[in-house]
């Protein structure tokens, strides 16, 4: 029994110092990176987006980071109007034009998306994940 009781005391002794030597000074984060399907660097730099385009999406980044709104109608609107000018203004053409879409659509469907949405929380998860959509955006186009 003493045995036994010895092999307890240990294994305890084991697990406890093994679980205070984790860094618990870095959070672990828990977001995954979107990845989308055909993105691609310009031969390892970002893609070169026309003014206008690059102007939009800043204030598209601006708005998701100022919002304070719980209306996904008001939001999704705000954005739209962002959106509508980057594709009139758009005069791309080629490869960049390409990869833009490759980022420039899933924006366009979680803002019609986010539109429709009256739950506060659903509302939050969508916004994170435009949020990160277009940091994507960023890591990918230069001016």
């Amino acid at each position: 029994m003493k045995k036994f009781s010895s092999s307890i005391i240990l294994i305890a002794i084991f697990f406890m110092a093994f679980h205070s030597c984790k860094d618990e000074s870095h959070p672990i984060n828990t977001e995954t990176k979107i990845q989308l399907e055909g993105l691609t660097l310009n031969n390892n730099e970002k893609w070169v987006a026309n003014e206008e385009t690059h102007v939009g999406m800043k204030r598209i980044d601006s708005i998701l980071k100022n919002n304070t709104s719980k209306d996904g109608k008001v939001l999704g609107n705000a954005l739209s109007k962002e959106t509508s000018h980057i594709i009139k203004s758009c005069d791309m053409t080629g490869e960049a034009h390409d990869q833009l879409h490759v980022v420039l659509v899933p924006i366009l469907e979680e803002i019609t998306e986010i539109k429709d949405l009256e739950n506060t929380a659903q509302l939050k998860s969508k916004t994170d994940y435009l949020k990160r959509l277009v940091k994507i955006y960023f890591e990918f186009f230069t001016t």
